[in-house]
Order: structure tokens, then sequence, then C-alpha cells
């Protein structure tokens, strides 16, 4: 997906009143589904996202994005919101100060109570519009994947036994749903030193918090003991169901993204390699699949 500068950048940049006067405005790194743009102005700095039409092939929702980024601000976890503009693909936000954290500092000692801290005050927040289920996600891609004839992973179907018994498993103890951001890799915090921000609401949805704090492990290829520490911290003790609980979903969460980079492999312009990046999720997710470790965390989730 490419987004050219032209004519909708200038029309956000005189119709959003924040935006107006002496500023400077310039490209930041980063985002596979959306162009970010920094604006610096005398009254503050901010951050044009925008996005083409064919989010809703990713399963995103855009008024669902700026509702739940609005709840997210409400709770002073997410950034504040400063204009929505659906007719020109645009959410304007302001600029939060502080560092973009990394999957090496989550991996190398960054505080995971911090982490538990953050989410769960997002998770306090005011129900989001829609829910989000990874396994109607994964169950969309692949229909996709398989009508528009996108690349599918060797073996990728003969999971799907595996993938019904982590369905019958977790719904044993189901917890109460609360509102997710649902794509936390590390680069959606940012340390502000005293407060740890959490941006990036393409996928909220209210879900389980296992299923937050199982993403966040899997996304940053934290430990296992690691996850056991971001558990407890949530969680307020350890607790084995629900480490197991939190593996299923990230084991889940890796099944399904690779679907996500099969899309994007095969109708993105960005110059990104989609297809590797997708398939380092699913090679983790098949040593799971196969590894000894997934019949027992199957009977540890169903006992929680």
């Amino acid at each position: 997906m490419i987004i050219e500068a032209g004519s909708n950048l200038d029309r956000i940049l005189g119709l959003v009143p924040e935006l107006s006067g002496e500023r400077t405005v310039a490209d930041l790194d980063g985002g596979l589904t959306n162009r970010n743009v920094k604006v610096e102005t005398a009254g503050g700095s901010y951050v044009i996202r925008m996005w083409s039409d064919d989010g809703a092939l990713l399963a995103i929702d855009r008024d669902n994005e700026h509702a739940s980024s609005l709840r997210a601000a409400a709770v002073g976890v997410g950034a504040p919101v400063v204009a929505y503009l659906p007719d020109l693909n645009a959410l304007v936000i302001e600029f939060v100060e502080g560092r973009t954290l990394s999957a090496e500092d989550l991996r190398g000692g960054f505080p995971l109570g911090r982490v538990a801290e953050a989410v769960r005050t997002l998770h306090s927040a005011d129900l989001f519009e829609q829910d989000f289920d990874m396994f109607e996600i994964q169950r969309r891609y692949l229909e996709l994947v398989s009508e528009r004839g996108f690349r599918l992973p060797d073996r990728y179907r003969e999971f799907e036994p595996q993938v019904e018994e982590i369905r019958r498993a977790l719904a044993h103890g189901a917890e109460a749903r609360v509102p997710c951001n649902n794509d936390l890799l590390a680069e959606n915090f940012i340390d502000a030193g005293d407060h740890l921000w959490l941006i990036d609401y393409e996928y909220s949805g209210n879900n389980e918090p296992s299923f937050e704090l199982g993403n966040i492990w899997s996304e940053s290829g934290l430990s296992l003991d690691q996850l056991e520490e971001l558990v407890a911290a949530y969680y307020g003790g350890p607790d084995p169901a629900k480490v197991a609980r939190a593996r299923l979903w990230g084991l889940m969460s890796k099944y399904g993204w690779t679907l996500w980079a099969s899309i994007q492999d095969g109708v993105s312009r960005i110059d990104f390699d989609f297809w590797s990046w997708g398939m380092e999720k699913y090679d983790r997710a098949v040593a799971e699949f196969d590894g000894p470790d997934f019949p027992g965390l199957l009977e540890t989730a169903r006992m929680g």
C-alpha cells in the first residue's frame, strides 16, 4: 500500500485548526497499513494517520479504530484524538513524546510490571464498540487467501484440528471481555518515563485479557519465564491456567497473523517483505503445534 502525498494531505492540513499556521511536516518511520505524518506547529505536535481503502481486506474498521482511540485516550493510555476525517481517510492525534520500545527492550529487561499496569489501564476503559475474535479473523483471512489465490504456507490447513482443540479448550473458563488493543507489538508502546502510552487501535475490540498478554508475549518473542512474570503482574499473582491460556492465544495469534502477511504479500505495494515476516511467525506456530507442550497446555487451560 502506498499513499501519495497529494491533495488529501493538503486538505487535511487546511481543515484541522490545530494544524494551521507555521508548521513543519515530515513522514514518520514505521507503519505497514498507514502513512504517518508528524506536524509540528507553535501550538503542539500532531500525527496524521492516513490509510488507503483496502483496510477492509485486513479486517480493519476505521470507525471502530476512531471510537476505540477516544476511549483509550479517556483513561489516559491512548494519545488524545484531535480530528477524524473518514472522507479523507485520516485520523489526527496528538504526538506523544517518549521512546518507542522494541522487542529487544522487552526481552532485555524492560519492567513487565509497567507493561501490565498500562494494559490494565486500557482494559479499564469503557467497552469498545466491537468485539475481536482471533478465530473469526483467521477464518476470514483464510477464505480471502483461498479466493484470491494468495500464497499459503506449507501444512497450513493441516493444523485445523489443533485450532479446533484450542477453541474448545478456551471455551472453558472464558474470561469477561475487556477493551483490548489486540496488536501490542513492542513498537506500539511509547515510554515517556513516568508513563507508558499504548498506540495504534486498528485491531481494537473487546477480548479476553489473556489474549492481550499472549499477543505481547508472541509479538516480542518473550521467554516463558517472562510470560509468567507478565501474567502474575497483570492478575496479581502466579496462575498456571492463565499462562496456558495466554500461550494458546499467542499461538492462535501467530497462526492467524500469518495470513495477514499472506494478504499483504498479495496486495501491498509497500517495499517490505511481508512473506518473510509472516513465515517467521508461522514457523514459531508450527513448532508449538508440533511441540511436546501442546497437549498439556490444552489440559491446563481447561482447568482454569
